[in-house]
Formats: C-alpha cells, sequence, structure tokens
C-alpha cells in the first residue's frame, strides 16, 4: 500500500511538472522564421519589400524567374540597397533561371512566404499554384484583373483557410499619414460626427489619384516592360490602381467590419477612357523602338491607347462613394503621383489634397459645417487627446476650416510605406492568423473593381 502511495505522488508530481513545461512553451510563442521566395519579380514593387531588412526574414532570398531585363532590373534594385553608403541591407539572392522556374520552386519549396509583383495575367494562377504548394503569400496589387481571376482567387483564399496558410496583398496606402489621420478624425463623431451616405450626384466619399508611367523609383528613372502597357496582361486601370482606392473607402469608412461582397457592394456606373502613348514617350518608358505585335491592337493614328484610366460610383453599405485615377505620362516639374480625397460628415468634411499649392505633398483639412468658437474648442481638444499617439499633431486655421499639421516623421513616401506592410505582414504570420476581416474584405474589394469594370465595358 506503502510502494502504491509512493508510485501515485511520483506520478502526480511528473504529470505536474509536465503540465508546467508545456504551459511554459505555450505562454513563449515560438519566434517564426521567415524565408522569402520572389517568383518572377516583373515589378519594382517586388524590390521595395527588400529595401528594408526584417528580424523575422532570413537573408538568403530565392528568385525563381525567366532569364531576361525584368529579373536584372529587380536585381540591380536589390544590389542597389544592399550598396548605398546609408543603411545598406544584406540580401544574398540565391538565383534560378530555368524555363520551369515555378515547377522548380514549388518542388525546392526553400522558402515559406512568396513575393509576388509582376505580370498580373499570371500572378492569380501564380498565387494558386503557391497556396496549394503551401506556401504563404504576399502579392501586389491587384490579386485579380478580370472575372476568371476573381472566382480563382475566391476559390485560393478558401484552400489558404483550410491548409492554415496567409494570402495579403500590399496595400501601402493604409500607411501614409493623411490617410490614417483622416481615418483617425472620421472616428471621432465630436469632430466628423457621422458619415453621410450621400447621393449618386454627390457621394459621401470620393477618392481621386493621378499616376505616371514615366518616373523615378530609388533616384533612377523606371524602365517599364513592354506588358504594362497591355491592359490584357496589366489590367485596365479601373481594376488596377483604383484598388488603393476601394481598398481605402472599406477600411476608413468601416474599420474592423467585414464586408458581405454579395449583399453590401454595387456598382451603380463606371466608365473607361485610354492614354495615348506616341512612339517617342514609349521608347523613353521602356527603350523600345517600336510597339511589340501585341501592342498593335491598341495602336490608333500610330499612338498606343492605353485603357489606363478609369471611374466608377458605388455604394457600400448604402454610402455612396465614387473613386477614378487618371494615368498621364509624366508628372509637371516637381510633382509626382498626387491623391484627392474627400469624406463627408454630418459635422466636417475632411480633405486630403495633393495639388501645386500644397507642393505635390498631401495636406489633410477639416473643413467644419460649424465655424463657431465652440467647435473650434473641440477640435482642439481632440486634436491634443490625438497628439498622445501621434506627438507633435497640432492644427492651424486656414480658409474654410483648418490644417492638420503632421510632424514629419509621421510622413512616409511611398517606397517606404513597403516595408510597413511588410512588418503588419509578418505580425500576422507570427501569430498564425490576420484579422477576421481582411480576407473578405480583400474579396470585396476585388468584387467592387471586377464588377466596376464589366460595367464600363457593357455594350451601349
Amino acid at each position: 500500500m506503502q510502494v502504491f502511495k509512493s508510485l501515485l505522488i511520483k506520478s502526480i508530481l511528473f504529470i505536474g511538472s509536465f503540465t508546467f513545461i508545456v504551459n511554459t512553451m505555450n505562454a513563449q510563442p515560438t519566434k517564426l522564421k521567415v524565408k522569402l521566395i520572389t517568383l518572377n519579380p516583373g515589378h519594382f514593387h517586388a524590390a521595395l519589400v527588400q529595401k528594408s531588412m526584417y528580424a523575422m526574414i532570413d537573408s538568403e532570398v530565392f528568385v525563381y524567374a525567366p532569364k531576361g531585363k525584368e529579373l536584372e532590373a529587380h536585381l540591380a534594385l536589390v544590389n542597389g540597397y544592399n550598396s548605398r553608403p546609408e543603411n545598406p541591407t544584406a540580401w544574398k539572392e540565391t538565383v534560378y533561371t530555368g524555363e520551369d522556374y515555378l515547377a522548380k520552386m514549388i518542388s525546392e519549396k526553400k522558402g515559406n512566404v512568396v513575393v509576388l509583383a509582376g505580370n498580373n495575367k499570371l500572378k492569380t494562377s501564380y498565387i494558386s499554384e503557391a497556396i496549394h504548394a503551401g506556401f504563404n503569400v504576399l502579392a501586389d496589387k491587384p490579386m485579380a484583373i478580370d472575372k476568371n481571376g476573381f472566382t480563382l482567387l475566391e476559390q485560393t483564399f478558401a484552400t489558404a483557410k483550410k491548409k492554415g496558410l496567409l494570402l495579403y496583398d500590399i496595400m501601402t496606402e493604409r500607411y501614409q499619414a493623411t490617410n490614417a489621420l483622416q481615418r483617425e478624425l472620421l472616428l471621432l463623431p465630436a469632430v466628423f460626427g457621422t458619415l453621410q451616405k450621400g447621393t449618386a450626384e454627390q457621394p459621401a466619399v470620393i477618392k481621386e489619384s493621378v499616376h505616371h508611367f514615366f518616373k523615378t523609383v530609388s533616384g533612377k528613372p523606371l524602365i517599364r516592360p513592354a506588358w504594362y502597357f497591355d491592359v490584357k496582361q496589366e489590367g485596365e486601370g479601373i481594376v488596377d490602381v483604383t484598388t488603393h482606392l476601394v481598398d481605402l473607402v472599406q477600411w476608413e469608412c468601416f474599420p474592423g467590419v467585414t464586408l458581405n461582397y454579395k449583399k453590401d457592394i454595387h456598382v451603380n456606373k463606371a466608365k473607361r477612357w485610354p492614354t495615348v502613348i506616341t512612339p517617342a514617350r514609349f521608347q523613353q518608358s521602356t527603350q523600345l523602338d517600336q510597339f511589340p505585335d501585341y501592342l498593335q491592337q491598341y495602336v490608333k493614328d500610330d499612338a498606343l491607347n492605353v485603357y489606363a484610366n478609369g471611374s466608377l460610383d458605388y455604394t457600400i453599405k448604402g454610402v455612396h462613394a465614387r473613386v477614378s485615377v487618371t494615368w498621364n505620362f509624366e508628372a509637371p516639374a516637381g510633382g509626382g503621383d498626387t491623391h484627392y480625397s474627400i469624406m463627408k460628415g454630418t459635422k466636417a468634411n475632411l480633405i486630403i489634397r495633393q495639388g501645386a499649392e500644397q507642393q505635390y505633398k498631401p495636406v489633410l483639412y477639416i473643413e467644419p459645417v460649424d465655424h463657431s468658437a465652440a467647435y473650434e474648442k473641440i477640435l482642439t481638444t481632440a486634436i491634443d487627446e490625438l497628439a498622445k499617439k501621434y506627438e507633435g499633431l497640432s492644427v492651424k486655421k486656414v480658409d474654410n476650416g483648418w490644417e492638420l499639421v503632421i510632424p514629419i516623421k509621421y510622413e512616409l513616401n511611398h517606397e517606404a510605406c513597403f516595408a510597413e506592410v511588410t512588418k503588419r505582414y509578418l505580425d500576422y504570420l507570427q501569430k498564425e492568423k490576420m484579422p477576421a476581416w481582411e480576407v473578405p474584405n480583400m474579396l470585396a474589394k476585388y468584387y467592387t473593381t471586377i464588377e466596376a469594370l464589366r460595367v464600363a465595358t457593357m455594350v451601349k
């Protein structure tokens, strides 16, 4: 009997010790080590993910791509980050260039996260192949450019969920200070009131952006591949850059809300129009002296007509919104890509302007319905409180309202935002999950743009 009691006590002590060890292990989550794979990088956004180093990411990156100028340009950008005098990176690019690069990537499986930024005609199938093979995916926008692509994307998200993988797109605009603070102010009823519903003629939310084919990236002129001017490969403007604008409408107006695209989104009207590219400008942008055969279908009067421009009017959970994108060839002197945004509240409108008057830098304005001293006190009190989160934030009086004065330390350029997106994705990977709203809202976003393309191209 005494022997039995002794064994029982030892068993209890063992079980208790084991439970303590297990609980201690569970209390300290394992640090995931990420190994990146870059698949067929045809767009400079793939390299921008590597403009910074990250503690969670191994310095060796495996690149699978066909030989050619696109791969050379990608490697040159990464090498430039490695060799820059200030804060150089230390990436080691291990490159495979066989024609079977996709199959080789899948069979070797040397990494656990695939980065995709390139030809959008191929991108959705690349995403699907990578997820089915067991990789996580961080993809540049757009993840789908047509109806078939959207169907495949929706199926791929379902597969990713079953496999416990994270598929995420690179939404850099959420990290622009003016966009983030427009969202913060929208969440302050005393300042903004509530979001108006608007009408078809006067939407409550308007977002517009202007982009340029010829620009400078990381200090050098950007050479674009010829396929970038083919809307069947790059996608029309209405399904490409508008992705960012639709995302901002969702993210700012309905923070944390899970959207159902079948019920919450209704595209009312949409249109698209071309940017005309002369042979000289095409050569300037691509370094090619003639249009390839696959672009001849878009040539009219010896110039290339690229349907890079589009606008759509839609309702999202009953709120009328309008987004539009315009592509010019080159920005005016001192200028660059620009953004305009207005969100109409019952107490104030929140407006981002980025024109010549703002020296082509985004500036956020608060234009109240009530210009009384009482509202001014409410606003300044609210900004003082918000300054506890954004140190140095203030407002100054201007015509029609106030300008939000944002300390320069919060201002990130387009390239710097890629590191912020990557950090957010790494956090999701570490937690092994994303917020519940992210995937449904990605689907809502791509449904909106692709449905807009259908409406815009309907036979009149």
